[in-house]
């Protein structure tokens, strides 16, 4: 679905990231697609890497964590998926009922996800400023979503102007790139920020392996929340400290649902229930005593009585005071309009 759509519905686009969690095998990562659709989630984002398009010799490993990678190209190779199975990948994910999404991170491979058949593309911060992968990407005509991590205010700027001169639909993810980040550098006041000054819809990218941010995120408005995934916090890999596992992605998506359900607001089904609600809560009066033909009806004379509708409503008591009651009436009768004179 269109995010802008979300926006609309007040729906939180939750999305479960496997990046490079599966270290490489197939076999491991068919399982995560598994396991975060069980949780609900409405996409799973991959990232494809094609080593020689991307990197080189010369990238620096941001984290050295590979005991059996030389090179960070090496580690980006050993990443690699062929297309047949990107083929799969993708059926796999529609089957299970939620989209494929993918950040392409060369030229390369936006040419392999168009083959795909992809229906959006996410771009990750680090290529905010890489206008040949934007102009690339923008071609495609398709919905783009962007990470702000590694982009400053003019990159942000910039990246906007480039979507909408191009005609693109784009929504922004407020993002830092810190892995874990820490709740004082999550900057969720960001999301309020981009979406007075864009006015399109804006989510949440988080790397803090919590699920707070996603929660606080969806209360306040988020269109999008995406999130790292894993099996389990101590797996091999730079990001396992800093995504969830699928016990807390499920209580995650949970509370969004629940979040987004709390914040809806219809002015007829509510009004329809309340109607109900008063009828059954509602009071109408009654007298607090036996009371002949011909007595006037006093202040102290009245109660008011559950339901409403029975009697008189229990508001227009000032309308009975003075009035005389032509029958009988015993102690907590109701009154209506026909008993006065």
């Amino acid at each position: 679905m269109n995010i802008c759509n979300y926006k609309k519905e007040n729906k939180t686009f939750i999305i479960a990231e496997i990046a490079q969690a599966h270290d490489g095998s197939f076999g491991i990562l068919n399982s995560m697609i598994e396991a975060a659709a069980s949780c609900g989630v409405d996409a799973v984002k991959f990232q494809v890497h094609i080593s020689e398009a991307e990197s080189s010799q010369y990238e620096k490993f941001r984290i050295k964590f590979s005991k059996i990678d030389n090179t960070r190209m090496d580690y980006w190779k050993r990443m690699e998926f062929s297309f047949d199975q990107w083929v799969y990948i993708k059926n796999k994910c529609e089957n299970l009922g939620v989209e494929f999404l993918a950040t392409p991170f060369s030229n390369a491979a936006v040419k392999l996800l168009e083959k795909l058949e992809v229906n959006k593309y996410k771009i990750g911060s680090g290529d905010i400023a890489n206008t040949l992968l934007l102009e690339a990407i923008s071609r495609m005509r398709k919905e783009v979503i962007f990470s702000t991590g590694l982009a400053d205010e003019i990159n942000i700027d910039n990246a906007v102007k480039f979507f909408e001169k191009k005609g693109i639909p784009f929504s922004i993810l407020q993002c830092t790139t810190s892995y874990p980040t820490l709740a004082k550098d999550i900057h969720l006041d960001k999301i309020s920020f981009f979406m007075e000054k864009f006015n399109c819809p804006v989510g949440l990218s988080d790397h803090s392996g919590k699920i707070f941010p996603g929660l606080a995120a969806a209360a306040i408005g988020a269109s999008i929340v995406e999130l790292h995934v894993t099996f389990d916090k101590k797996m091999f890999g730079p990001d396992s400290v800093a995504s969830l596992n699928f016990e807390e992605l499920k209580i995650l998506v949970d509370g969004i649902r629940y979040i987004n359900e709390a914040k809806s607001y219809k002015i007829e089904t509510e009004d329809n229930e309340k109607n109900k609600l008063k009828s059954i809560f509602g009071k109408s009066l009654a007298v607090n005593k036996d009371m002949k033909k011909g007595e006037t009806i006093s202040f102290e004379d009245l109660e008011g009585k559950k339901p409403m509708n029975i009697g008189i409503d229990a508001g227009c008591w000032e309308d009975v005071i003075g009035k005389k009651i032509n029958k009988d009436k015993m102690k907590w009768d109701f009154l209506k309009f026909e008993d006065l004179i």
